[in-house]
């Protein structure tokens, strides 16, 4: 078999190329449609790379026991500012694009836990404010203690 001509002609924005192959007794005509010069990427890498574009590269090292102030985005009608929540890291979960930490603050005598994603658009700036020193991955045992005993220690060392 032998290709004899090629033609290519452009419609609806696909380039469609049809190849006509003379065999010794029949005419055979192949229709391949191809995208313009657009490189498909497959479902998993097409998702990382969207999540790699929308990861915050601007973070500090976060541990569980560091007392960090997460500056949140508040929008109230067209106005948005941004609210300080200042207070104890007892968790952290996940990783890459949905990692979360949960904070934990004394308000008023009651203690009130927020989860925050890292990356998400709602958190303006994270600092942190003081290293603690901690032994343990999780600190929800503090949910139970009050007043003194819910400090840690401070970590000077990083």
């Amino acid at each position: 078999m032998t290709a004899d001509s090629k033609d290519t002609s452009m419609s609806e924005g696909n380039t469609e190329t049809a190849t006509t192959i003379e065999s010794s007794s029949a005419m055979v005509t192949d229709v391949t449609s191809k995208s313009a010069t657009k490189v498909r990427l497959s479902a998993n890498a097409l998702i990382q790379e969207f999540e790699a574009s929308q990861q915050k590269s601007d973070l500090n090292d976060i541990y569980v026991g560091d007392t960090v102030r997460v500056g949140v985005r508040i929008s109230e009608g067209n106005k948005e500012r941004i609210q300080p929540y200042e207070g104890v890291v007892i968790a952290k979960r996940h990783g890459g694009i949905h990692e979360t930490i949960t904070v934990r603050k004394i308000f008023q005598g009651i203690g009130v836990e927020r989860v925050f994603m890292l990356h998400s658009p709602q958190v303006a700036s994270i600092k942190v404010e003081r290293r603690g020193k901690v032994r343990r991955a999780k600190l929800f045992y503090l949910r139970e203690r009050v007043g003194k005993a819910t400090r840690v220690k401070q970590r000077f060392d990083r």
